[in-house]
């Protein structure tokens, strides 16, 4: 049924205004826009106005000197000839703002659905709608990089990516931040927070303006300035996509847009989402298919994004949008009256339109619910996302840091955790990712270590026994949760080297304060500190992962998960993982099995002292196998493995080329 209404609903738009792709590429007709002679062209959807008006700094803001015509189906059309000396009748930069006549005679000011560019004054409450129109608009300079076989994502928001306690520019992050994510070996930026937002605190997820990157970071220039850099060092660049809800302002978001509650959303009680306070799109209405699939090729053909991550995919799905509700994976949870199937099939049509106009595009859906077929290809009966965010794997962490001594690990439970995923849908695993950094709960690090990140982080002073255990587990679950757990692996900007404090934006709560909005990279830039070693081991992970391929690899065989030990050894890329999680045996003369003979070398080992690691171990020892059966391989090698260590070996008689 799904198949046939994504059918039925392709069809009418390949049928309507010249096909999908000219659908989809509505932001070139909607809004403001300049022709050739400097004459403005404007259109805008208002079903629910009685009459439409332009305003701004350039009428001296007469309220009504500049109606619309209206048109067809709730459209509203506006031409603005150029002035005498042939310039455009609106200068670049400069205010407008829409007057919506209502069917109850009152006058509302608005900002169009369709602006490119708001900015708001210290002094102001609401955005301002400004003309963005520069005389010699950026210019990109490289071509996207090609799709990686295994993408490695950086999560970063910009306007905390700067140890100052201040709002980050995307000028900051193009010279500070993005030389690290290339040094560290991520291939995929994540970008958070770029579609404009009226309150800071969201973390960019209650969206006012969806066409617009976010005043406060800069100007539009300078975010594609950033993806142009991004590409040029091989690095593709995802965007945020929050088309799940919107923000409930009037005055600068779509909510109340023509003074009905039903113009892009859902009317009465289906259209309020009880646990977020936002607005929810009706996704069964023509104009907010436009509005919404429009939005996804502006951020690809404008800015040059190669992908999204959208957000709150549990919500779109379900009536019930998951709250209150536990998936056991039962397929009548999935299957059944309580699924939106517009929104599935929304889903659906921005998958295929992405991936049929670019080729390349990455699309990862964060979805907890686990719903059948989400990254599946459509002509499958499938959503069509390319991966789904492994969000249980984080949380199993986090439980067993708050509620397990390190004797009583469960290897086998932790090896579910990371493996218990659909088979033949990609994964992107995460061991921490912006959720688990934010205020009310705690990083991996500070779970490990809490205070004593303050006062007992540095190489020049003997390790404490909270900072060595921090520090060794630190790397043995985020090494674990990358081999294992998926086909991508995450990480949230300044955890890879154990960010000691919390996310917690500036609100009235801590006196709107910026200390904690930010991320400081300072630390790993001082070198008698440990988080120095903590970065060391992220970007040789990754390099490892990079040569080897073990994310593009398929699932791994585990060998060996001993209880008692706290041993999990196991084959992936044709390479040999060993975990050894007990807090104090060390392993001198440990079997393992392994599928090929021949001679064995480490490649990556935790314990290295650079790592803030013990070095207990030469990391140039070879490993020679023995033909003698173990846990149903032919072959088998003895290894000395130390506690609280993990070793990544390779047979130097494979060919590792891919």
């Amino acid at each position: 049924m799904r198949y046939r209404l994504f059918e039925e609903c392709l069809a009418r738009l390949e049928k309507a205004e010249g096909g999908f792709d000219q659908f989809t590429r509505s932001y070139q007709s909607y809004g403001v826009h300049r022709r050739s002679d400097s004459t403005l062209l404007l259109k805008e959807w208002a079903p629910g106005a009685q009459a439409l008006y332009l305003t701004g700094d350039f009428n001296a803001w007469e309220k009504l000197s500049h109606p619309f015509t209206p048109k067809a189906f709730g459209k509203w059309e506006l031409s603005l000839p150029p002035k005498p000396d042939g310039s455009p009748a609106i200068q670049h930069l400069s205010k407008l703002k829409l007057v919506v006549l209502t069917k109850d005679g009152a006058y509302l000011f608005r900002i169009s659905p369709w602006a490119t560019y708001v900015t708001k004054t210290l002094d102001s409450v609401t955005y301002d709608w400004i003309h963005w129109d520069p005389p010699q608009p950026y210019k990109c300079q490289h071509r996207r990089p090609p799709q990686p076989r295994c993408p490695r994502i950086y999560e970063a928001h910009v306007g905390i990516a700067s140890p100052r306690e201040e709002i980050a520019s995307y000028k900051n992050f193009i010279l500070d931040v993005l030389p690290r994510v290339k040094d560290l070996g991520y291939n995929c930026l994540q970008l958070m927070a770029v579609m404009e937002h009226a309150y800071y605190a969201s973390f960019g997820y209650q969206v006012t303006n969806f066409f617009a990157a976010s005043s406060r970071f800069g100007t539009p220039d300078d975010l594609k300035a950033l993806v142009d850099r991004a590409h040029s060092l091989g690095i593709i660049v995802l965007l945020d996509m929050v088309h799940s809800h919107a923000s409930s302002n009037t005055e600068d978001g779509l909510n109340y847009f023509d003074g009905t509650d039903s113009c892009f959303f859902h009317a009465g009680p289906r259209g309020e989402h009880s646990h977020w306070g936002s607005r929810l799109f009706n996704y069964s209405s023509w104009e907010v298919s436009r509005f919404l699939l429009s939005n996804l090729r502006w951020w690809m053909d404008e800015y040059g994004f190669d992908g999204f991550r959208f957000d709150g995919v549990t919500s779109m799905l379900y009536h019930h949008h998951g709250v209150g509700v536990s998936f056991s994976g039962s397929y009548c949870e999935y299957f059944g009256m309580q699924v939106d199937e517009d929104a599935v099939v929304h889903l659906m049509l921005s998958n295929y339109i992405l991936h049929k106009l670019y080729p390349d595009c990455i699309t990862i859906a964060e979805d907890v619910s686990g719903m059948p077929g989400l990254c599946r290809p459509i002509q499958e009966g499938g959503l069509g996302f390319d991966y789904r965010l492994a969000m249980a794997v984080p949380d199993k962490w986090i439980q067993i840091l708050k509620e397990v001594k390190d004797e009583d690990w469960d290897m086998w439970n932790i090896v579910h955790t990371l493996t218990n995923r659909r088979r033949g849908e990609k994964s992107i695993c995460y061991a921490e990712s912006h959720d688990q950094a934010l205020v009310g709960d705690k990083s991996l690090a500070f779970w490990l270590m809490d205070k004593e990140m303050y006062t007992n982080m540095s190489a020049l002073i003997t390790m404490t026994p909270v900072v060595d255990r921090g520090m060794q587990l630190h790397k043995l679950i985020r090494l674990l949760t990358h081999s294992l757990g998926g086909e991508g692996y995450l990480n949230f900007m300044g955890n890879e080297f154990g960010h000691p404090e919390w996310l917690d934006f500036p609100r009235k709560g801590n006196e709107e304060s910026y200390r904690y909005a930010r991320r400081q990279y300072n630390l790993v830039d001082t070198e008698h500190l440990r988080y120095r070693q903590l970065y060391a081991f992220d970007r040789d992970m990754n390099q490892t992962e990079d040569k080897y391929g073990w994310l593009s690899s398929g699932p791994a065989v585990v060998s060996t998960l001993d209880q008692a030990d706290k041993v999990i050894v196991f084959e992936r890329a044709k390479l040999l993982f060993i975990f050894n999680f007990h807090p104090s045996a060390s392993f001198s003369h440990y079997r393992v099995a392994v599928q090929h003979a021949g001679k064995y070398k480490i490649q990556l080992n935790s314990d290295e002292v650079r790592y803030g690691g013990h070095g207990r171990i030469q990391s140039d020892t070879e490993f020679f196998t023995e033909p003698m059966a173990f846990r149903n391989q032919l072959h088998s090698l003895l290894i000395y493995i130390p506690c609280r260590t993990a070793l990544v070996l390779a047979n130097e008689d494979h060919d590792y080329s891919r």
